[in-house]
């Protein structure tokens, strides 16, 4: 395997452990801060989660476009972490009010803005055409191992200070431990990303590098009408802090919410390698319309579940984490399977931008959707799922070219 994959795994395996310690608790600190004020719960997550994916993702396009300019991808990998990492810190200053909460969260998205397309381009310049799925797929695998680790230390620590009368941690300095403990791994992430080597050699003879393309108008087609139908899809995906949000509403005690968590990550981290390879065989648009549709299927549940029926719970946050499985390392497969000539990160860039700017709207539309309904939001997921179903169907034929037009090559060799 190369080492750009392993350097680039480890760093996803820490960071995600460093995050997922303290992300499904983000909604219990935030309803602590706010004791008396619950009616803002809702716009408040919303508001948080929105602005911090939202603005950080607009730096992404910027990240793609300056790391295809200067051929450039370690370094602005290793920024990334590093911002992350530090932003962190802020977390303990926010007894002083919410907001500090959102600049925490802002100035991590921050940091996965800048990382982001470089990284990503980065493992798709270490491997082969024909193993682009299944690269990824192992990258979103460590991704979401460490994920699974880090919802696994948060658990034993609710546990530790569980308020029973609540069902949440019993005070403020129960949630600093964890902010102390993530701090370690985040760091240890960034040292992983010196070992990895930079894939983009000089030009011989002096010759230019295409310059990087910005005008989504001169993309091909097929990538323009996916990043539409992901746009319409990303308008209904709202933050998982809902899906959270939504389980305890429904009578589940923060820690088995915590462990259903667990085990979405866990599911995703299981199945990520191997549904991207099978989307370097198969075509990647066909496993994209099955994740979609099993995405509709998995919130209509969450909107339409009463609290008599809380155990399907279970199940359906493992079915959400096989949906991760199936479309987030495809999506970039198909990006970069479809990007311009020396376009690859910009490519990468501007399709998480997109992301971003939908997520914007979903995550705040979802916050006040959730306050007249708890289910609205879930339902509303599922009808952009539908949508994005449609829109999928009109590209796949044609598209399988790297399962049809490369030659098979042994994983990773």
């Amino acid at each position: 395997m190369h080492r750009n994959l392993l350097a680039t795994g480890w760093a996803s395996f820490l960071t995600d452990v460093s995050t997922e310690m303290i992300y499904p608790l983000l909604q219990a600190f935030v309803a602590m801060i706010l004791s008396g004020r619950r009616a803002l719960l809702g716009p408040v997550l919303g508001i948080i989660e929105g602005v911090s994916e939202s603005t950080a993702s607009l730096l992404k396009v910027f990240s793609g476009f300056y790391s295809d300019r200067v051929r450039s991808r370690k370094a602005p990998t290793i920024a990334g972490y590093s911002v992350s990492a530090c932003a962190k810190a802020l977390l303990f200053l926010a007894s002083r009010g919410w907001y500090f909460v959102l600049l925490s969260r802002l100035f991590d998205r921050v940091g996965k803005g800048i990382r982001t397309a470089p990284r990503d381009a980065l493992i798709s310049e270490s491997v082969p055409p024909t193993q682009q799925g299944a690269a990824f797929g192992f990258q979103r695998a460590m991704d979401f191992a460490g994920a699974t680790a880090g919802v696994a230390i948060c658990y034993l620590v609710s546990l530790r200070y569980l308020n029973p009368a609540t069902g949440t941690l019993r005070d403020l300095e129960s949630f600093y431990l964890l902010f102390v403990l993530s701090v370690i791994p985040a760091f240890a992430a960034v040292c992983c990303l010196f070992f990895a080597q930079e894939t983009r050699p000089a030009l011989p003879g002096g010759q230019d590098a295409p310059r990087p393309c910005l005008d989504y108008r001169k993309y091909n087609r097929r990538l323009q009408v996916f990043f539409l139908a992901h746009l319409v899809f990303t308008l209904g995906n709202s933050s998982n802090q809902f899906l959270l949000l939504r389980s305890m509403n429904l009578g589940v005690a923060l820690p088995s919410v915590i462990l259903m968590y667990m085990a979405h990550n866990l599911s995703t981290a299981l199945l990520s390698r191997y549904l991207g390879g099978l989307s370097d065989r198969v075509g990647r648009i066909g496993i994209l319309i099955s994740g979609y549709l099993l995405y509709g299927i998995v919130y209509g549940t969450f909107g339409l579940v009463t609290k008599s029926g809380s155990a399907w719970l279970w199940a359906f946050w493992v079915l959400y984490g096989v949906y991760y499985a199936m479309t987030e390392g495809v999506e970039k497969a198909l990006v970069v399977e479809l990007a311009p000539e020396g376009s690859r990160a910009t490519a990468l860039g501007f399709f998480q931008t997109l992301e971003g700017v939908a997520l914007l709207i979903s995550s705040v539309l979802a916050g006040f959707l959730f306050s007249l309904s708890p289910a609205a939001p879930f339902i509303f997921g599922a009808i952009t799922s539908i949508i994005t179903v449609a829109i999928l169907t009109q590209i796949r034929p044609g598209i399988m070219k790297a399962a049809t037009q490369l030659p098979v090559q042994a994983p990773f060799s």
